[in-house]
């Protein structure tokens, strides 16, 4: 299974929502803490762009010398229709500081050196060491996830309600694919009294890109079907 500071570090850099929380900017609107992009340096800070005359850069500036706490909230949402759709959630805190000089004009980058972080997802809930962080890698799949799992739910739902052969039960109605990464597929399954639970049939070797996973999902489909 992927770490839990594997997970983090893909949540933060993916395109899941994610919103900056600081002192400061407690009267903006949720939007305006929204960073127009997010990005992890070599040291593990993050590193988040906003316009210039957004409430977070002003709240970083004004604390000119001092380190600001800000907290980055991260909430990853099933690109498909399932019941319960967030899979998860990661909070990424520490000290928060402008960094001139790096965006283009009209906006201004700032710098979260990371001191905690914690992830709540379909794998459970960790804390994660910021040395850990930094050390990790982003999932290789995550920036085909969204694509495929809609992909695989339009065009190849029969392919996708076959896996229930592999459950070993036989009150399975429905399965949606909910989760991809390196290691497997998650699916969520509803059963014929209307309840909702998860599989997840594991990857015969971890893929590192795209093409590793159109063979992964290829024979994990025919065993489905034989």
């Amino acid at each position: 299974m992927p770490s839990a500071a594997e997970r983090t570090r893909t949540l933060v850099q993916s395109t899941c929502s994610a919103v900056l929380i600081a002192p400061g900017t407690e009267g903006a609107r949720p939007e305006q803490l929204v960073p127009d992009a997010r990005t992890v340096g070599t040291g593990g800070e993050v590193f988040l762009l906003y316009p210039a005359d957004s409430p977070a850069v002003r709240a970083a500036t004004h604390a000119q010398d001092d380190e600001l706490p800000a907290v980055l909230e991260l909430t990853d949402v099933a690109p498909v229709a399932v019941p319960d759709r967030i899979r998860g959630r990661a909070w990424v805190s520490g000290w928060l500081t402008s960094a001139p000089g790096i965006a283009a004009p009209g906006h201004m980058m700032l710098r979260l050196e990371v001191g905690e972080v914690y992830v709540d997802d379909l794998w459970g809930d960790a804390a994660v060491e910021p040395e850990d962080f930094a050390a990790a890698r982003p999932d290789p799949l995550t920036g085909y996830e969204t694509e495929l799992l809609q992909h695989l739910a339009a065009a190849h739902d029969d392919h996708v309600q076959a896996l229930s052969t592999l459950l070993g039960r036989d009150d399975v109605k429905s399965v949606v694919p909910l989760a991809v990464d390196r290691f497997g597929l998650r699916v969520r399954c509803r059963d014929a009294a209307g309840g909702a639970f998860d599989a997840r049939f594991d990857f015969p070797t971890p893929v590192t890109d795209v093409h590793g996973l159109r063979r992964a999902m290829h024979t994990l489909f025919q065993a489905a079907r034989s």
